[in-house]
């Protein structure tokens, strides 16, 4: 299955913003994909305000967040994988998601089928009995 983070991120956007609070996004600014601005990094991480008012040409795609922001006053163009997002809150409560940590060994087991181990029997297919 594709990864479900790109939906939940859209998701949690829109009842972010439908609630009159900020969106704000956890980034993990270490990926080698992440085009965020160098010096606001603290820890190898980034929080990006991506209220419809902090930001222009937002997309919220299924592989990255494409957006352009102001960042001391210079217009930066910002990319980040939605593998590099490690959660979405709103800046008012902290209400939002945390996202945990997609390894790439899992990414590569949903992109190639498992081939049947035939060294072994097949297994019994499981049965249901109606208990009174």
């Amino acid at each position: 299955m594709t990864s479900n983070r790109p939906y939940l991120v859209r998701a949690l956007y829109e009842w972010i913003l439908d609630n009159g609070m900020t969106p704000h996004v956890l980034v993990d600014a270490t990926h080698p994909r992440s085009v965020v601005p160098a010096r606001f990094v603290q820890e190898g991480k980034i929080v990006l305000n991506i209220s419809p008012t902090a930001v222009r040409t937002l997309v919220l795609g299924n592989e990255n967040i494409d957006f352009n922001a102001r960042f001391g006053g210079v217009a930066v163009d910002v990319e980040v994988p939605l593998d590099a997002v490690l959660g979405i809150y709103a800046r008012e409560n902290g209400n939002g998601m945390l996202f945990p940590e997609e390894t790439p060994q899992e990414e590569s087991t949903q992109d190639t089928p498992e081939k049947p181990d035939r060294s072994k029997p097949p297994q019994k297919r499981p049965t249901l009995k109606v208990v009174e």
